[in-house]
């Protein structure tokens, strides 16, 4: 099936792990979801002072959960069993013992969205959109993401970005604080941005990321998540969530 997340240590002593998909818009598969577990042991193995999450290419960081394996057709059981193992990816970057660093090159919708949420810091290219849209296919945030928004900016935002399923600009999120900050293309490419977290050294990021760990109060988000992903496999076999997926497979 070949190699759809590619991981790489730079000699600046952090690393990168990217979404390689660029032709279904980096949408999450199970063999994707398998391969960011392993890319994620393998960094972990290695002494980073920080861990970089990002997409190949600049039109899409993520589209979200593939539709043809999370398609209308499962039960309940069966789509928590394929929500799961994104379910333990998210929760493997929030403990993750240094830093994560979502840099988003581009949109992100849905899954998307829970991923670069699960991680410690996002960065937007300019001119990038994102939007939990789940609600609009009848389900919720399915792999525990939306239990970390909460964590992440204030909850009354949290519930009103989930309940509509907007899709919001990098500014307009900068501006509700889910954003730390956004970058224009020619800085994008020159990545200056990334000079400030270099600078720091291995200890000091485990320790930064520890005392983070401690304050979000990381021992209870398992059992959060995972109330929100039943939920949302809850929702499944519902007559609207079926019907959203059949409109969205006639619109393609």
């Amino acid at each position: 099936m070949g190699e759809v997340v590619n991981y790489e240590k730079k000699i600046e002593g952090y690393g990168i792990i990217r979404l390689n998909r660029p032709e279904k818009q980096n949408a999450i598969s199970l063999h994707m979801g398998d391969q960011l577990q392993a890319k994620l042991a393998a960094a972990e193995a290695d002494d980073l002072n920080f861990l970089l999450l990002t997409g190949v290419e600049n039109r899409m960081f993520s589209a979200g959960g593939d539709l043809n394996e999370l398609h209308g057709e499962l039960s309940t059981n069966e789509a928590f069993a394929k929500l799961k193992t994104m379910m333990e990816v998210l929760q493997k970057i929030v403990n993750f013992p240094v830093p994560v660093i979502a840099l988003l090159n581009g949109d992100a919708l849905g899954g998307g969205c829970e991923l670069a949420t699960a991680c410690d810091i996002r960065i937007a290219k300019a001119n990038t959109k994102f939007g939990f849209i789940q609600t609009t296919i009848g389900i919720l945030p399915g792999w525990g993401g939306g239990a970390l928004l909460y964590k992440k900016v204030q909850p009354d935002f949290a519930l009103d970005w989930i309940a509509t399923g907007a899709v919001l600009t990098a500014h307009e999120l900068k501006e509700k604080g889910w954003l730390h900050d956004i970058i224009d293309s020619a800085d994008w490419k020159a990545r200056r941005y990334l000079e400030k977290y270099i600078a720091r050294s291995v200890e000091q990021m485990r320790l930064l990321k520890e005392q983070f760990k401690v304050n979000m109060h990381v021992a209870e988000l398992p059992s959060l998540m995972k109330v929100e992903v039943k939920n949302a496999a809850s929702l499944w076999e519902s007559e609207t969530h079926k019907q959203a997926i059949e409109n969205f497979s006639k619109k393609k």
